[in-house]
């Protein structure tokens, strides 16, 4: 099994998940090569992949269609079809964003840069590149090269980013049509019992993140604002980087599991002022808690 196939293949669940496609969704192979920025080839092989691991079906024809929404977390998703990097891969994408942080890389950079200082293999090249555009804090530039978002090199970024959704997402629980499906209820409920039950301390950084994403973009679908879903999900895109550098801390985790588990229980009951109130003081909550571990979003020395 090739690692580009791996690449492009997690890069397509990202997609179907972060759009939140249904079962039966069409995926065209020259759309999805258009979104991800590589040739076709590597897009139906990947789609292959995929079928061959159940996540989509084919028709004579037609091509390949989603065989089921994703609603659990990424990585849980990527770890369950084996899709998972191999340890350089992770552990170079790490250094890159740490590299990153410390202003000692370039916003603008080639391949070869990034070849050359990380040791890497073009297979892994591929994989690191893969994953950081997946996650959208860099992107290939028309022409030649690449370049990282200018956003995420400050740790006020990650502040300001809670203060839009500070804004944004109690809002979203009080749209006309706001309607949380019941079995999205019990998937999120499920996972914050999950992580209570010691998955906190057992879970990585990108499990984590995916979780908390995964719940507070459920929260803002549920709203039916297409202008709240795409700020949501943008935003969440971009923060990835200093989330994972927060997430050092853990203490607050259990607190923050038993706040999640509340508002379900409220808009459950279809109490959505009460819970957009509670909302409104759990992300306040979360502001002042990333304020007192500054020193932990300070980039290394």
């Amino acid at each position: 099994m090739k690692s580009t196939d791996n690449t492009i293949a997690r890069q397509i669940v990202a997609l179907i998940q972060a759009q939140g496609w249904p079962a039966g969704t069409h995926l065209p192979a020259q759309m999805l090569a258009d979104r991800l920025r590589v040739s076709r080839q590597p897009v139906g092989e990947a789609l292959a992949l995929l079928h061959e691991k159940g996540l989509l079906t084919r028709e004579r024809h037609r091509g390949f269609f989603t065989a089921r929404p994703l609603a659990e977390p990424l990585a849980d998703i990527v770890r369950g079809l084996g899709l998972e990097e191999t340890d350089v891969v992770t552990s170079v994408y790490f250094r890159i964003a740490d590299d990153l942080l410390r202003g000692e890389l370039p916003l603008a950079f080639s391949e070869q840069l990034i070849k050359t200082r990380y040791g890497l293999t073009s297979a892994q090249l591929n994989a690191v590149l893969g994953r950081i555009a997946g996650e959208g804090w860099a992107e290939r530039k028309p022409g030649y090269g690449w370049e990282f978002s200018s956003m995420l090199t400050t740790p006020d970024s990650l502040l300001q980013s809670y203060r839009l959704r500070l804004a944004l997402e109690p809002a979203a629980l009080l749209e006309p049509a706001y309607h949380l499906a019941p079995a999205v209820i019990a998937q999120c409920r499920a996972v914050e019992q999950q992580l209570l039950a010691g998955g906190i301390a057992t879970a990585s950084a990108d499990q984590l993140h995916d979780r908390g994403v995964r719940y507070h973009e459920s929260l803002v679908e549920a709203s039916g604002n297409r202008f709240f879903i795409d700020t949501i999900r943008r935003v969440n895109r971009v923060r990835r980087l200093l989330s994972y550098r927060s997430m050092q801390s853990r203490a607050r985790y259990a607190e923050h599991c038993k706040q999640h588990l509340h508002v379900l229980d409220l808009l459950e009951r279809e109490r959505n002022d009460d819970a957009a109130e509670f909302l409104r003081q759990h992300l306040q909550h979360t502001i002042a808690a990333l304020s007192s571990i500054d020193h932990i979003l300070q980039p290394p020395t």
